[in-house]
């Protein structure tokens, strides 16, 4: 296993006679920040999906530290407490609390008492610089703030992995940066980490692995270094031209 958490082998999904995953193959080591990039379509956020086990692949592997989560008999519950998601709209519980937000996967999930949830609750709602609102309802919360409270709940879980599914896609402008500010210091406190993203930026200055995705497969993947400046395959240097430009 090389010390891999996760492994992916010929994974494939397809959605009636639509084959949006057509084999694809990585693994993740511990402290990894993978940056998957590549254009819409190309099956980025459906990878994702089924790692996390929303979406039940077609064929395929995924093993979960040598076990293939396929076939094991483990709960989706339990298999997701290890690796946990963060979702582009935020998926919050529009009639909790911030804080209840943040305890509802432990108390139920995990089973922690109801101490143990809180304590979990705030010290990441607090890493994520939202403790001034744990009693706000996310109606009452900007999309940024609703999504570090969504950051906060997902750590609260105390994952080995976490997917971030395009985190700031549904943010202004000027919430993006917040929500980035986030992550990168999770990178930085070595959470390891695969992130579905556009913006190329990020991915170049965050990650130590970067997957370009086209076609429901990989087309290349390398260090940033590798990907960003000095890419193999046409169509990627096609794509961060387009990209990095825009």
């Amino acid at each position: 296993m090389n010390g891999n958490i996760l492994e992916i082998r010929g994974l494939v999904k397809s959605f009636g006679g639509n084959e949006v995953l057509k084999g694809v193959d990585f693994s993740v080591n511990k402290g990894d920040v993978t940056c998957i990039i590549g254009a819409s379509g190309s099956g980025k956020s459906t990878l994702l999906r089924c790692i996390n086990m929303l979406e039940t692949p077609t064929g395929g592997e995924i093993l979960f530290h040598g076990d293939d989560i396929l076939k094991r008999n483990a709960t989706v519950p339990e298999y997701r407490a290890g690796v946990g998601m963060v979702f582009q709209n935020f998926n919050l519980f529009h009639n909790m609390t911030a804080l209840k937000n943040c305890m509802v996967g432990t108390r139920r999930v995990l089973k922690k008492d109801k101490e143990t949830s809180r304590l979990l609750a705030m010290n990441y709602l607090e890493k994520v610089g939202m403790s001034p609102y744990i009693n706000a309802r996310p109606r009452q919360l900007s999309g940024g703030q609703q999504q570090r409270v969504a950051i906060a709940r997902a750590l609260a879980m105390e994952p080995e992995v976490l997917l971030f599914d395009e985190p700031t896609s549904a943010l202004d402008p000027q919430m993006v940066g917040e929500v980035l500010a986030v992550i990168r210091k999770l990178a930085d406190e070595g959470l390891t980490m695969i992130i579905v993203t556009h913006e190329m930026a990020f991915a170049r200055d965050v990650s130590n692995h970067v997957v370009y995705m086209q076609d429901g497969i990989i087309w290349e993947e390398g260090t940033p270094e590798q990907i960003f400046q000095n890419p193999k395959r046409q169509e990627t240097k096609e794509f961060l031209a387009r990209f990095m430009a825009g």
